[in-house]
Parts: C-alpha cells; structure tokens; sequence
C-alpha cells in the first residue's frame, strides 16, 4: 500500500447533476446510475491502494439523496469525507489539497471507473523524482494529480477546467510556480456514450460495466 493519501473529488450521484451530457443520450436517471457505480469503482480502487484510513472523499451534494448512496457510504467507511468548498472547480481542487493536510497526496474524479490500484501507485511512486505527476485523459483534460506536497495545488486557481486543454494549461500552470512534473498513463474519461462503450469493455467485472449494461438491457 501507498504511504500517499489518496483523494477522490466527486459530486453526490443525483440524477440531473451528474453526467449530464452522457444524460441528453440515455436519461439523466439512467446517467446517474452510471456515475454512481464509476464513484464505486474509483473509491474501491483507492482504498486497495491506500487502505480506508488514509484515503479522503471531496463530496458535492449529499449522499442520503443520491443513487447507490448506501452503497457509496460504505465504500467510505474509515475514510475522512469533506465537503467542497468554493464558487469554481478549479477552486474546489485547490481547497480540496489543502484539506487533506501535509503529504504526499493522489487526487483523481469520478469520470476513469477504468483506474486501478496499481495506476494509482505508479502516480504516487512518481512523485519521488517530481513534484508533481500528471496523467492526461484522452479528451484533453487530466485524470490524476499526484503532489508530494498538496500546497502546490494552489497553481491550479484559474485554470479552466473542462477544456481540450485543460492538461496543457494545468501542466503549464505547474511549471510556472516552479513546480516539477512527470506525467503517467492517459486514460479515457466517461463522457459520452462512446466512451461509456470503450471503457466498459475494458473493465468486464466492474460495477461500471454491470451498470451500463443495464443501460443497453433496457
């Protein structure tokens, strides 16, 4: 296991608030469901790699009224939950680094249900000849961002989020504050209805491979 914490940002699976563009194709009740089993396969993969106790959930909204929530809060149990705190994501980011406190930390979302311990702990092993490690998604933006020190963070205020060059203008936001970057394996985010069939297919056994192919039953 890491000695680095590990830290999901994600929002509370509620429909219409989560995966809306995935939601235009298949129904937003159907496009949490998703999410929400994503969420699942992220927190499983981190407490694998860190143990619960050393493992953090930056949460937006409130799990009693989100899809899977129990289940969700199980998959938390010995984790510490904050709640995010700030007007855009870039600053939810920043502030939710700083929550975790002094240390190495590895901090991924909730869109890569595809990310394993193992990626989760070559981001983590990286950071002994970085500052930081960043891992591109496919789309443009980034999937993981492991930083020895969770200071760093503060780089990220004022980056757009959510762009094709989200990754470009975040790594370029790094290196200005002087900080030194690796970078580790792209991944593919679940955005679209493509990339909800690629990435299931990658992942048979997951909860985000059972719960898209409910999607298809129906």
């Amino acid at each position: 296991m890491s000695a680095a914490r590990m830290l999901v940002v994600a929002k509370a699976p509620v429909a219409g608030r989560v995966k809306t563009r995935l939601g235009a194709a298949i129904g937003m009740a159907a496009a949490a469901e998703v999410a929400a089993s994503a969420l699942l396969d992220s927190l499983l993969a981190c407490t694998a790699a860190a143990g619960a106790g050393r493992c953090h959930l930056s949460l937006d909204g409130d799990l009693a009224g989100a899809v899977r929530g129990d289940e969700i809060a199980e998959a938390v149990r010995g984790w510490t939950v904050h709640v995010q705190r700030g007007d855009v994501f870039a600053e939810r980011l920043v502030n939710a680094h700083h929550d975790v406190g002094a240390g190495p930390v590895v901090q991924i979302g909730m869109d890569t249900p595809q990310v394993t311990a193992g990626m989760l702990l070559e981001a983590a092993s990286g950071t002994d000849g970085h500052d930081a490690v960043l891992g591109p998604a496919e789309d443009g933006g980034w999937w993981v961002l492991a930083l020895r020190d969770p200071r760093a963070a503060g780089a990220l205020a004022g980056v757009p989020m959510s762009t094709p060059t989200t990754y470009d203008d975040t790594r370029a936001a790094l290196l200005a504050a002087g900080t030194r970057v690796g970078t580790t394996a792209m991944l593919r985010d679940v955005d679209t209805v493509a990339d909800a069939h690629h990435v299931a297919a990658t992942v048979p056994h997951s909860h985000f491979s059972r719960a898209w192919a409910a999607v298809g039953a129906r």
